[in-house]
């Protein structure tokens, strides 16, 4: 009775575990792949099929593909797919050999230890132009008042067109070009209580297509916007400030002038030149020092410099300066100064 049940097992095992098999010429092979399907979204490329089932057994997959010039030229050559020969799952992720925008066949087998299924090739040859692009997720921040955008990453692929533009009528809208690797990215300068818009779509230089545009975002700016009365104080503020500041440095560099090239006055005697009277020799006068220093420091414009000795001869050598009046200069000379003319006529 026992050896009859064991008997009925293996029966029942061996029946159960070639019937997804076939033989041909009495040989056991694996069934191949079925529907197989390309997946493409976003320029990502997936190769799907349905699984061989083999119970409590794990089938492995082979996927190869062949370009547009292997077709034509070399027909008898398959690449090996670098992801999937092998792999134990019904998909293929082939973007990474799919490099080129021309039409690729791709075909699959299972394989279960030796045994070994016929290739099942895809039904209609695939190019990446095909692909399905999608509006880009995205997410509006705001820093301050700073504008911010965080787009979805989709690949080295795409690039981003954001249009943004502040919610009023007739308001301009801008267009940026944001590339991978630069994201979050700021957009603009707001103003507070104002509110902006945001929209964005992907664009796939290498098969020259556009997705379409993502779902329209708003956002309000927090706080109020300055009146104008406002604006027009604080610009006037600045203005005063500015001025301001540029009298300080002015004032400030005179001061320094002064103090590191200060400006060196020579004394009265020495000016000669400028006196408004001359200084000539009187030969039969004589005068101390003191005495010619006595004389007026600020003479009227009347009197003038007929001549004055040589810097040689000096005031203490016996002669006498002699200030004579010019009536063209000054017709009339004042009481005081008129004193002074005959005290030294007198003297001379």
């Amino acid at each position: 009775m026992i050896l009859e049940e064991i008997k009925t097992s293996l029966i029942m095992w061996v029946s159960y575990a070639l019937i997804p098999c076939l033989f041909v010429d009495g040989v056991a092979v694996l069934p191949a792949p079925q529907n197989l399907s390309m997946q493409s979204t976003n320029m990502k490329h997936v190769l799907t099929w349905s699984p061989v089932i083999v119970p409590e057994e794990i089938i492995h997959y082979s996927v190869e593909y062949q370009g547009e010039y292997e077709s034509l030229y070399t027909s008898h050559i398959w690449i090996p797919s670098s992801w999937c020969s092998p792999t134990q799952r019904p998909e293929c992720d082939i973007t990474e050999d799919i490099t080129a925008t021309v039409s690729y066949s791709l075909r699959v087998r299972a394989t279960l230890g030796s045994l070994t299924s016929a290739w099942s090739t895809l039904k209609h040859r695939f190019n990446q132009n095909s692909t399905i692009l999608t509006p880009p997720g995205m997410e509006i921040t705001m820093d301050g008042f700073h504008l911010l955008i965080k787009l979805e990453d989709l690949g080295p692929h795409f690039e981003f067109f954001v249009f943004y533009w502040r919610r009023e009528p007739g308001a301009k809208e801008h267009v940026k070009v944001v590339r991978p690797g630069i994201l979050p990215m700021y957009l603009e300068t707001v103003e507070p209580g104002a509110a902006y818009c945001v929209k964005a779509r992907t664009f796939v230089k290498a098969i020259g297509r556009h997705s379409a545009f993502s779902r329209t975002e708003c956002v309000k700016v927090q706080g109020e916007a300055l009146p104008l009365a406002l604006a027009l104080l604080a610009f006037v503020g600045f203005v005063l400030i500015l001025v301001v500041a540029l009298l300080s440095v002015w004032k400030m560099g005179r001061l320094l002038q002064h103090s590191c090239c200060p400006v060196v006055m020579l004394p009265n005697t020495l000016v000669t030149t400028l006196l408004p009277f001359s200084v000539t020799r009187c030969p039969g006068c004589s005068v101390g020092p003191s005495q010619v220093l006595s004389l007026p420091q600020a003479l009227t414009p009347g009197l003038r410099l007929s001549a004055y000795p040589s810097l040689g001869s000096g005031l203490g050598d016996g002669a006498l300066p002699e200030l004579k009046w010019d009536p063209e200069r000054d017709p009339q000379l004042p009481p005081d100064e008129q004193q002074a003319q005959t005290s030294v006529e007198s003297t001379s």
